[in-house]
């Protein structure tokens, strides 16, 4: 068994014990995943890119827990809609490839609409 599908049945088993699918249907999943993400920002806000890296070693715990909450909501978004989350990355990660060709995306942060 993958690791992604043993977690997966881990977030079920926990979402099912406490009857909570009710709650999560894909609005509500997709605005927890914002919340959290914005929970995640949290610790970041303000911040230099020096005090950013520091951040990163100095609440590493408290960082770890709000990209958990992401990645649960996100995984249980994805098994929910029957999507299979690593092909949907590894086919994101090709049409990525297509649109900034390393030749011309190595290197800067322009849209892809913008490289030459």
């Amino acid at each position: 068994m993958s690791d992604l599908r043993q977690i997966t049945e881990e977030i079920r088993r926990f979402r099912d014990e406490r009857d909570w699918m009710q709650f999560h249907n894909p609005k509500n999943l997709a605005v927890s995943i914002c919340l959290e993400s914005a929970e995640l920002l949290e610790h970041f806000q303000w911040a230099t890119p020096e005090q950013s890296e520091a951040a990163g070693r100095n609440r590493r715990d408290q960082i770890s827990a709000e990209i958990a909450d992401v990645a649960i909501y996100l995984i249980e978004l994805s098994d929910n809609l029957g999507i299979d989350l690593w092909q949907a990355i590894r086919a994101k990660l090709q049409h990525n490839a297509a649109k900034y060709p390393v030749e011309k995306a190595r290197g800067n942060s322009l849209k892809y609409t913008e490289l030459q």
